[in-house]
């Protein structure tokens, strides 16, 4: 596929947009990328949109790890223990997911957004335990809400930041800046495995990711200069998750109730 040079511009702009929201709340990136690759860079196939968006966001959630851990604020430990159980989980949960309707798909998806932005902005005044660590006594929670979030990213075929952030809150107790800097490793995990089966059905086009990607670095790292200032004002940067989290599941049931008012 041939794209135009203002595509590939419009490319870069929607790139620095998911990298602006990946690095300010670690979620958000493969449901907003994808509708950027479809409907304002103009990718006409959505298997590639979405092998394409797999690979950007995946990289530009790397970038992000890193910004992050400059600052301090991925707990590795945790990190990786939630995204190995992620990952296992995801293998269970799209194997069952294609048996399901994919606008229906979408639309429960949704509907879980919704129940845990919910449950985010009822606890947004806690802080956190800035030295939560993962360790022998919380390791069965940690691996139980990775698992469980990889069922449910794999079952669904999208997002994935949204349930990390707040399964690594839970299982932990750490504080949102550690959760979104540590849930960044899950979602490039995520990302990076979705990708690499695409690619190997020719379903990537590697000019529109690298320019995409190169559109996310810039927005990353302003993304999480602003997490960390919204970080030490209660509640405030849990309160500006949840809210993206109720935005994008109205899009999202709006663009799917079709499925179940077809019925």
């Amino acid at each position: 596929m041939i794209l135009e040079p203002l595509q590939y511009g419009l490319g870069a702009l929607s790139g620095s947009l998911v990298g602006f929201t990946l690095g300010l709340v670690g979620g958000g990136g493969s449901i907003l990328a994808v509708p950027l690759m479809l409907y304002v860079v103009g990718v006409r196939d959505p298997h590639v949109a979405i092998g394409t968006s797999a690979l950007a966001v995946a990289a530009n959630a790397a970038i992000g790890t890193i910004n992050h851990a400059r600052s301090g604020t991925v707990k590795w430990r945790c990190a990786l223990m939630y995204a190995g159980a992620g990952i296992a989980g995801a293998v269970v949960g799209s194997t069952a997911g294609k048996a399901f309707d994919g606008q229906k798909l979408l639309f429960l998806f949704a509907v879980v957004m919704v129940v845990v932005g919910v449950l985010m902005l009822r606890d947004r005044r806690a802080m956190g335990d800035a030295g939560a660590e993962c360790a022998r006594e919380n390791a069965p929670k940690v691996v139980g809400f990775g698992l469980g979030t990889g069922v449910f990213s794999g079952f669904f075929g999208i997002g994935g930041g949204f349930l990390i952030v707040p399964g690594l809150v839970a299982s932990t107790g750490m504080p949102i800046i550690n959760a979104i800097g540590s849930s960044l490793v899950a979602v490039t995990a995520f990302g990076l495995t979705t990708a690499f089966n695409y690619a190997l059905s020719g379903f990537v086009d590697w000019p529109l990711a690298f320019v995409f990607i190169g559109g996310g670095i810039v927005g990353s790292l302003l993304g999480t200069r602003i997490a960390r200032r919204l970080s030490g004002t209660a509640g405030l940067l849990t309160t500006v998750f949840a809210v993206l989290i109720f935005v994008v599941a109205a899009y999202m049931l709006w663009k799917s109730a079709a499925a179940f008012t077809a019925l």
